[in-house]
């Protein structure tokens, strides 16, 4: 059986995030065919970062993103690439409804984070989960 890898554009024009949320989740259910994932949580886990990752690459960056997920061995690396270089700039969150609770949740759910430049301009953010 192959690998379960996606790799998914996202037109700023056809909503991302709902496209993002219909990918990973026939993404997941392959995945979990592969292998069962390492505990309840972790299907959500996978579907919260995706949706922070994207939700932060069309409010923060300008033209189109992509997303790639890909079943490694133990964990699920989800990664979105954006054409802006600018790296994230974490907030401290806030209790009265500002938000910057996105890069807290991610750090807190991922086993690892890296941040690759791309070439032609841009930036690939990598979030790896357990699986």
């Amino acid at each position: 059986m192959s690998a379960a890898v996606l790799d998914q554009p996202l037109s700023r024009m056809n909503r991302p995030a709902a496209a993002a949320r219909d990918a990973t989740r026939a993404f997941l259910s392959r995945a979990t065919r592969q292998r069962a994932p390492a505990d309840d949580e972790s299907t959500d886990n996978v579907l919260l970062v995706v949706a922070e990752l994207v939700a932060n690459a069309v409010r923060h960056t300008i033209g189109p993103c992509a997303l790639h997920l890909e079943l490694l061995d133990g964990s699920i690396d989800v990664c979105v690439t954006d054409h802006s270089p600018p790296l994230p700039q974490p907030r401290t969150p806030s209790t009265d409804g500002a938000g910057g609770w996105g890069w807290f949740m991610i750090k807190r759910l991922a086993t690892r984070i890296h941040i690759k430049p791309v070439p032609e301009g841009g930036k690939t953010i990598c979030a790896e989960l357990p699986w």
